[in-house]
């Protein structure tokens, strides 16, 4: 691991922390285009063929299997690390997605009480959404005279790709690959980059491999690439050093390929390796000064599942305007982050205490990772394209 200079920067606790409130600000600026005209895919001309969102989307996967991989690290119980994740992963989503059947749909669907109450639709949104495969984007007679019709809640289209990162540091942990039959991420790495070319996912385009359970396959494979990426800076974090330098050239190369036609092909790559690397070096290098308000930025998570049914609601309300729909959903999907993580997210992680590894058996290999079972970091939001497409519109289909 890299010289951290300890006067200068602060935990890398808090810089993942920052870092994932800034993409998920990112999330909720983002999706206000689409929102208000669903053939816009991201803020910026899509003749770049760049989504900031993306980038960060990018970025966030990398630093999920980072810290993912660190927790086997530190407890590689199977049955603990899998409570954990669902201990983080699930209790909000169960609120946001019966919240949104159970108080939003009625108040504004178009459809009678009888109707509503009876379709099984309405009870299916919760119960698919909250087993995650498959996701159900419909809710009866909801946002159906919105611009963007096709999704109550789009945003957590990335939570089953998230859980299957979850699943797939559970398998390689099992057979030593975070250990010292690390090895196996290169090929595992290579693997996914080799099916990533073939599927040909990118910023507005789900790839051509179908869905599996709702989830693009090729998108899915996208997003892991940088997900595995973080596990391999992880597993060999004391031969490949954080430098800033490095992390702002990889950034500067994948824009020069990007506008370069003749290795604009080569970004597919270079992509995930400058967010994914980007990121993880960001936040060991985070400012100092930036330490003590880490509770103002943990609500990132609340915030990112929020996001759609709050600019839903504004748009149903006669938002027309996506940079007004910035000023209105950005502080109120903060504020439901914030409500999600006192009232729901910091006291389910109260029970690990129940879970807690005893400290002898801890692994005592120098600076720690950050800790995202005990600092509640470790969740991805999501970004453009985030969130289903009308057939033709971004959805390569």
């Amino acid at each position: 691991m890299s010289s951290r200079g300890a006067k200068t920067y602060a935990k890398p606790d808090t810089g993942f922390a920052w870092l994932r409130m800034f993409g998920a600000i990112l999330v909720v600026f983002e999706h206000c285009f689409p929102i208000i005209e669903p053939t816009r895919i991201t803020s910026l001309p899509s003749s770049w063929n760049i989504s900031l969102g993306y980038f960060a989307l990018m970025g966030f996967f990398a630093m999920s299997g980072y810290q993912i991989a660190d927790s086997w690290r530190r407890d590689s119980s199977w049955w603990r690390y899998l409570l954990k994740r669902v201990l983080r992963i699930w209790p909000p989503l169960l609120f946001v997605v019966m919240v949104t059947a159970f108080v939003i749909g009625p108040l504004v669907t178009v459809l009678s009480p009888r109707e509503y109450w009876g379709n099984p639709d309405t009870w299916g949104y919760v119960v698919h959404n909250a087993m995650l495969y498959p996701l159900q984007h419909l809710l009866p007679g909801v946002f159906t005279e919105n611009p963007y019709p096709y999704s109550a809640n789009g945003s957590i289209w990335t939570l089953p790709m998230e859980t299957t990162g979850y699943l797939i540091v559970l398998v390689v942990g099992l057979v030593g690959g975070l250990a010292r039959g690390r090895i196996v991420l290169f090929p595992l790495l290579l693997g996914f980059m080799v099916a990533d070319g073939i599927m040909g996912a990118s910023v507005g385009f789900q790839g051509d491999a179908g869905t599996l359970f709702s989830v693009p396959l090729g998108s899915m494979v996208a997003f892991l690439v940088a997900f595995v990426l973080g596990m391999l800076l992880h597993a060999y974090r004391d031969l490949i050093p954080l430098r800033p330098a490095v992390a702002y050239a990889l950034v500067a190369l994948y824009l020069v390929a990007n506008f370069t036609p003749p290795i604009e092909p080569a970004t597919r790559f270079i992509l995930p390796i400058a967010a994914g690397y980007g990121a993880i070096t960001w936040a060991y290098h985070w400012p100092r000064r930036l330490e003590g308000y880490d509770q103002w930025v943990y609500p990132s998570y609340g915030m990112y599942v929020w996001g759609m049914p709050v600019q839903q609601l504004y748009t149903l309300a006669g938002v027309r305007d996506s940079y007004l729909l910035i000023v209105l959903a950005v502080p109120t999907a903060y504020l439901c982050g914030l409500v999600s993580w006192r009232l729901i997210e910091r006291p389910t992680q109260k029970l690990r205490v129940y879970l807690r590894v005893p400290d002898e058996r801890r692994p005592g290999d120098g600076e720690r990772a950050p800790d995202p079972d005990n600092e509640i970091t470790q969740v991805i939001p999501a970004v453009p394209p985030a969130f289903p497409t009308r057939p033709g519109v971004g959805s390569g289909g």
